[in-house]
Order: C-alpha cells, then sequence, then structure tokens
C-alpha cells in the first residue's frame, strides 16, 4: 500500500484520503483527452487540512495537482507525475454576501452559478459567466483566469478579484489584497494568482467584488449573408459608441450543423449570427434596443429578432448554446482551440480557417466572443485517437496557433495552457518572459511540487 497515503491517513480524518479505484479515475482527466492516475486522492475540508498537506507533500517533495470542479478544456489539473490529487470541491460555502462592502466571501468548491444566485438575490451581480457556469467552481475561474460572453463589458475573472487566502507549497497561509476595492500595497500577488493554473499556490479562499445588478437586459439575434458582414457590424456597432454586454458571432459551418441537429425551420438564414446582449434601467435598454435594432437593419442583416425581456433572451442564449451541442452531434470529435486575435482580424481569422479547412480536410467551426476577439475555433476531427489522424490534427492545430501567433494574437484567452497548449507556450511568450516565470516559480515553489508537468517543465 502506497506510503504517502499511509502517511496522509495520519494526517487528515479517515473520509479525506482515498484510494478508491473510483476517486482514482475520477481525478485523473479534466474534459480534456490526456489522463494520468493520482497515488491518492485528498477530499480537503478546511485550509488548514490543505496546509497539512502541503507541509508533508514538501518535506517529502511529492507532486500535487489541486482540482477544483474538473471541468477544464487543456489537461489542467491532470496529475501526470502521480502524486496527491488534491480536490478543493468540498470547500464548497459561501461565507458572505456584503453588499454594504460590496464583494462576496467564498471558498473555492463554490459553483459559480450559485454565487451569481446568492448575489441576485440581494439585488447584485457577480458578473464572470464562463459558459460552463452550473458546473465550474470559483477556484478553477481564478487558477484559469475565466472568462466569458459578458466579459466585453465586464471584465475577466482577475477584475473580481479582491483578495485572496492561499496556501504556499511550503503549506504557509498567506492572505493577498483584502475587501477594498482599491489597493495598492506593494506588489499585485492577488492578480498574479489569477491564471497561475495551480502552479504558484492553492487559493482556498476568494474576496470577490460584485456590482449592482442591472435592472434589465434585452437582445437582439441578427444573421447575415456571410461572417463578412457580421463582423464588420460589430465594429460598427462599438463604433457607434454602444457597448454591449455580450457580442456573439457564428460561423457558415456551425449554422450549417446546428441546421441539421435542430431543424432547418428553426434557424435564422444566411451563413453569420450576431448576438448582442445590452443591459440596464429599463427606459435606456429599450431605446437602445429600438435603435440597435434599426442599425443592424441599416447594416444588411438579413433578419432581426427582438428578445425583449428574460424569457427571450434565453431563447437566444439557448441558441447559443445549442451550437456546441450541433458540433457534438456531428459525431465528430470537437478540439476546441480559444485563440484570440485582435478584433480587426476577425475576418482574416475565419478566412484562415476556411484555407486551413480547404488543406487539411478537417472541417473547422468558429464562434464566441466577436467583441474581444476570442473566437473558439473548433477543429472537428473524425477520430482523434487514430494516430495517422491525430498526426494531421496536431499539424492544423499548429498551424492555427502560428498564425494567431504572427498576427498579434494569444493561444488561449479562456482555458488556460495546461498540457494542451504547452507545446507553445515558449513561442507565445518569447525567452525573456519564459524564463522570468520560471524564476517566478521557482521563487514560489522551490522543489517545484506544484501541478509539475505543465507547461513551465
Amino acid at each position: 500500500m502506497s506510503t504517502v497515503y499511509e502517511d496522509l491517513r495520519k494526517l487528515l480524518p479517515e473520509e479525506c484520503v482515498s484510494i478508491a479505484s473510483g476517486d482514482i479515475e475520477v481525478h485523473r482527466i479534466d474534459k480534456w483527452h490526456a489522463a494520468a492516475d493520482p497515488e491518492v486522492v485528498v477530499f480537503a475540508q478546511s485550509t488548514d487540512q490543505v496546509a497539512a498537506v502541503m507541509r508533508y507533500a514538501f518535506e517529502n517533495e511529492v507532486p500535487v495537482y489541486t482540482r477544483g470542479a474538473g471541468v477544464g478544456y487543456v489537461g489542467g489539473c491532470v496529475p501526470v507525475q502521480g502524486g496527491i490529487a488534491l480536490s478543493v470541491a468540498q470547500m464548497d460555502q459561501i461565507l458572505e454576501v456584503n453588499t454594504g462592502d460590496g464583494v462576496a466571501v467564498v471558498q473555492p468548491g463554490v459553483i459559480t452559478g450559485q454565487l451569481q444566485e446568492a448575489a441576485r438575490e440581494k439585488g447584485w451581480y457577480y458578473p464572470p459567466d464562463p459558459a460552463s457556469l452550473k458546473e465550474c467552481s470559483i477556484g478553477g475561474n481564478i487558477a484559469t483566469n475565466a472568462g466569458g460572453p459578458r466579459c466585453l463589458k465586464y471584465g475577466v475573472t482577475k477584475q473580481y478579484v479582491l483578495g485572496l487566502e492561499v496556501v504556499t507549497a511550503k503549506g504557509e497561509i498567506m492572505r493577498v489584497g483584502g475587501r477594498c476595492h482599491k489597493n495598492k500595497t506593494g506588489f499585485d500577488l492577488t492578480t498574479l494568482m489569477c491564471g497561475s493554473e495551480g502552479m504558484l499556490g492553492i487559493v482556498t479562499e476568494a474576496t470577490l467584488r460584485m456590482i449592482p445588478h442591472p435592472e434589465t437586459r434585452a437582445m437582439l439575434g441578427a444573421s447575415f449573408v456571410d461572417f463578412t458582414a457580421a463582423a464588420a457590424a460589430v465594429q460598427a456597432i462599438l463604433d457607434a459608441g454602444i457597448l454591449p454586454s455580450a457580442l456573439e458571432i457564428t460561423d457558415a459551418f456551425t449554422l450549417a450543423a446546428a441546421r441539421d441537429y435542430l431543424g432547418e425551420e428553426n434557424l435564422p438564414p444566411g451563413d453569420a449570427y450576431l448576438m448582442v446582449e445590452i443591459d440596464g434601467r429599463i427606459q435606456s435598454v429599450k431605446n437602445e434596443l429600438e435603435g440597435l435594432k434599426k442599425r443592424l437593419e441599416g447594416l444588411g442583416a438579413l433578419r432581426v429578432n427582438e428578445a425583449a425581456d428574460e424569457a427571450a433572451c434565453e431563447e437566444i442564449w439557448q441558441l447559443r448554446r445549442d451550437f456546441s451541442y450541433s458540433l457534438k452531434h456531428t459525431g465528430l470529435t470537437k478540439l476546441n482551440e480559444d485563440i484570440v486575435v485582435p478584433r480587426s482580424q476577425l475576418v482574416e481569422l475565419v478566412n484562415f480557417a476556411r484555407q486551413l479547412q480547404q488543406d487539411t480536410g478537417i472541417p473547422v467551426a468558429c464562434f464566441g466572443h466577436a467583441g474581444d476577439g476570442n473566437i473558439h475555433t473548433n477543429l472537428m476531427v473524425e477520430d482523434y485517437a487514430d494516430p495517422v489522424i491525430k498526426e494531421r490534427a496536431d499539424a492544423a492545430v499548429d498551424k492555427l496557433f502560428t498564425w494567431v501567433l504572427e498576427h498579434g494574437g494569444a493561444i488561449t484567452g479562456e482555458h488556460g495552457v495546461g498540457l494542451a497548449k504547452k507545446p507553445w507556450i515558449k513561442q507565445a511568450l518569447g525567452p525573456v518572459a519564459f524564463e522570468m516565470h520560471q524564476s517566478l516559480k521557482h521563487a514560489m515553489d522551490p522543489k517545484g511540487i506544484l501541478n509539475p508537468g505543465k507547461f513551465l517543465d
């Protein structure tokens, strides 16, 4: 029996430590295809327990892979060197929702959607909204600096993290930031932890900024003859001084898959679809909605669907969610690459994707967050387990990432680097920045036990 297992049984309650096959199976993988068995799974229930595990791991140089809800897309929590899979999923309490201070204090296992509901009950708003908000956790959101459709107007996770409690690699408990909305005391270690992918410390508590909830929202769904026309509409909306809360775009391949999945009659005409969400005071939203509809019609929209209330907005958002299901319905494996390009490069990106599809024979579906250039570029592969197909698909991803970097873009906007994008990290960061990452990693994790084997190794 594992020595690590026996040692941890002496440090923690019996129910917190497991080598059961079912627990090992769950904790060997996330939503990506890579998998590796941990030696032992720990279900932490408190900061003190996390600290005890880390003190043991540091002394004995045991790898530790922290895991939240396990719904990442890049193999970020996969325990590639065995060791301890440290789950914080049971640390799932909303400790405080304080409208006076405009903060919520939560443990890392809290599901994002549950926090949004708790804030909404008090008339307040926690804006970060990753597509997996009903299943992803705050700890994972912080680890990847998660975004979502509404980050165009409201920003990504790091804009809402005021303070953190962090357990270091040595098992010390550190507090950074606080509950003040302005704080310039020392280096910004709070933001440093956002997007650190479990490699610099373990978040055990987060103090998050809330804002008053918008009084209402409304949406428009506009179809266009092609992607170029829809992308032009995106820029025209912003140039007109309008800042939507969300601005989503969809290409022809995705619409074709949706027509096959949902039925031709349930989809709008055209080869591109634009979703525009606005929010604010009731009267201002009403006026803005009318003006936006006229503007989109003037920009050549084939059809504009108006959603003036909550139920109608949800119908349009459901269509957006159905795009993913439609791609899955094709029977192909979706390699979901969350690349980002400058907004002026949207049309060029989709033109490149069409050429990549022609050159490789691999269908490419593009849809996502047009307002900030974060377009999910999905390579639709027949059988990724087939070595020949995998080699062809990996070569296509390499071409995509190379093009994106050459055009001033980024290889990930939301999902993180993890294992999936590790081969391109030096190219993406550059040699000096990569070396600086390694220096920071060594300073905060001198024995390299936090999430080893990922993009800095």
